[in-house]
């Protein structure tokens, strides 16, 4: 068995929830799952089931009406499935999974554990098994109707301040991820891409998440303040409004919606999720379960819970939504697990005969994107979690890992946990931020803006936007490295921190031009406010950016406009200026 992370005490050790000792989260169900065998072909709806192929099905019949229980199709009906597959991928890939083989039961629920076996011994069945309920990665009931729809704050509440300052992933490298110096190039803010998170809730109404967010586009959200203060914060993190108050997200200009697993289980929201989408846009997982470890047990610490593709029919549903093309970014947990330990390799008993352990390179991938939680710099609102980039010690590592984001000090929209927001609260949820976010499920959205960052400035640049296996490419050979942390050596991998303009020079080599300038701009109070001070100067048909100049060069560019004759020639790369002279 491969090393396993020691729980303790110290920098970067404790696990992501108040004082270390993980959240919890109310009402994640349980879900009883069947993989039916190919060859009867069978077919379910509100009649019962019936076989396509003409096979006697009457044994399933006669069990599932005795023992009041239903067959559903997990991911729709079984044909419309068969129509809309995806292409083939291509040759060493592997081929994809057979979606149409998946049932969920409906009924029973207390004799789940039982009707696994009898289920699995139907001729018709391959197998069934038990997934335990997932939950965010980081309750009381509340009024059905809180948390939906638009909602404005009261009138003569005070202002919500600017807190973008203390969003220091935003900013350059390695400490952030370069969100500001894509701010400033075409596409750079994720414009054209469409982003769904599957979860469990949100606040619609928040105040920072009006401009760009489309709401639920499938399952019913939770009525829990836990489950939706951790879908808010995700949003804030990606999308969050470019305005005057609260946070900005990485890729403001991109469409985020939401896709909930109430009510119909985790892989049917991925699938739902994915048929929304187009080639490029991107899917984020924001869930784990407890896995073998500790013999998926849910644990309030989080101990053992592992990516949610690890049971069949979730990697079906991945796998399925990366073959057409769609970027999925997949929370690796925060169980403080190796998932390069030989208990992996174990396939538990009632999973399918075909399944391999996803968290094998050597195995057909699903095609996902696995994110760990890193440590932020140092002194990050006061507190230190360790060196930077280093693995913090609640989050899962192993050679599957891609990339990391901050997994600590995250500040965004939305309450801390099952509260009011630590950096804002009061009594009206739509104005809550916190300081706090954590755990992978912060540094998961991370990365989900930097790749959408990347694929809005393709998409500017008229290219096509970076597919799955692409954009796992990318992020694993560009970036700020892993760092060691005593205890916790990079050779523990959780990847590099995405840097969108290192990322940006690998997709697409720089060219440097040169022009006459032929007007300026000096910017003194830019927009977004996040940017720094440029002067602007417009050559070869378009404006470039030379970023916080100096005083006498500022000048020397005002002189020689004003003189009525100038003469500035301009070195440019993309849209910033590399070089300058001026003559006369």
């Amino acid at each position: 068995m491969t090393d396993q992370a020691p729980p303790g005490t110290g920098p970067g050790m404790a696990g992501p929830g108040p004082d270390g000792a993980g959240f919890t989260y109310q009402g994640a169900e349980p879900e009883l799952i069947v993989v039916a065998r190919a060859e009867p072909r069978l077919r379910a709806g509100a009649g019962g089931v019936r076989s396509a192929s003409g096979a006697d099905v009457s044994a399933l019949e006669m069990f599932l009406s005795d023992q009041q229980l239903t067959l559903e199709p997990l991911f729709g009906n079984e044909d419309r499935i068969a129509a809309a597959a995806p292409p083939e991928p291509s040759a060493g890939a592997g081929t994809l999974p057979d979606l149409t083989l998946f049932y969920r039961v409906k009924g029973g629920e207390n004799r789940a554990v039982e009707l696994t076996a009898r289920l699995s011994a139907l001729p018709e069945i391959e197998t069934a098994y038990l997934k335990p309920g997932a939950v965010p990665a980081a309750m009381p009931a509340h009024d059905p109707e809180e948390g939906q729809g638009r909602k404005e704050r009261k009138e003569g509440a005070p202002a919500t301040p600017d807190f973008t300052g203390r969003q220091g992933h935003l900013g350059a490298a390695p400490e952030g991820v370069n969100a500001v110096w894509a701010w400033q190039r075409q596409g750079g803010d994720g414009e054209g891409v469409t982003i769904i998170d599957v979860e469990g809730a949100w606040q619609l109404g928040h105040e920072d998440l009006s401009e760009r967010l489309a709401g639920v586009v499938v399952g019913t959200p939770y009525q829990d303040l836990a489950w939706r203060n951790h879908g808010t914060a995700v949003l804030g993190v990606i999308g969050g409004d470019r305005n005057d108050k609260g946070v900005v997200g990485i890729a403001p200009g991109a469409v985020t919606a939401a896709a909930a697993i109430q009510g119909i289980g985790s892989a049917a929201a991925i699938h739902a999720a994915a048929e929304r989408l187009s080639r490029g846009d991107i899917v984020l997982i924001e869930l784990h379960r407890p896995g073998p470890r500790f013999d998926y047990e849910h644990r309030d610490d989080q101990r053992g819970y592992i990516p949610l593709e690890w049971w069949p029919d979730d990697f079906a549903a991945i796998r399925w939504a990366t073959a057409k093309g769609v970027v999925v970014v997949e929370a690796a947990g925060n169980g403080a697990e190796s998932l390069d330990d030989a208990l992996y390799e174990r396939r538990p008993d009632r999973f399918p005969e075909w399944w391999r352990n996803p968290f094998n390179p050597s195995n057909q991938a699903s095609g996902a994107i696995f994110v760990g939680a890193g440590a932020p710099p140092p002194g990050t609102h006061g507190r230190d979690h360790g060196p930077d980039r280093s693995r913090l010690g609640f989050s899962n590592y192993g050679t599957r890992l891609d990339a990391q984001g901050w997994g600590r000090e995250v500040t965004t929209t939305g309450g801390f946990w099952d509260r009011p927001g630590d950096l804002q609260g009061g009594t009206e949820e739509i104005a809550w931020y916190t300081d706090s976010f954590s755990g992978t499920s912060s540094a998961s959205p991370v990365v989900v803006g930097a790749v959408a960052s990347l694929q809005g400035m393709l998409k500017a640049a008229g290219l096509e936007p970076m597919g799955p296996e692409q954009a796992r490419e990318v992020l694993r050979n560009t970036g700020s490295p892993q760092q060691d942390a005593p205890g916790r050596p990079a050779s523990q991998r959780i990847g590099n921190r995405p840097d969108i303009r290192a990322a940006v020079t690998h997709l697409v080599p720089t060219s440097v031009g040169s022009g006459q300038a032929e007007r300026y701009w000096d910017e003194l109070l830019p927009y977004p406010r996040e940017l720094p001070p440029r002067l602007r100067l417009f050559v070869a048909g378009a404006w470039r950016n030379l970023n916080r100049p100096a005083p006498e060069v500022r000048q020397a560019v005002h002189s020689a406009f004003a003189g009525g004759r100038p003469d500035v020639r301009v070195w440019y790369s993309d849209d910033e200026v590399v070089g300058l002279v001026i003559t006369g």
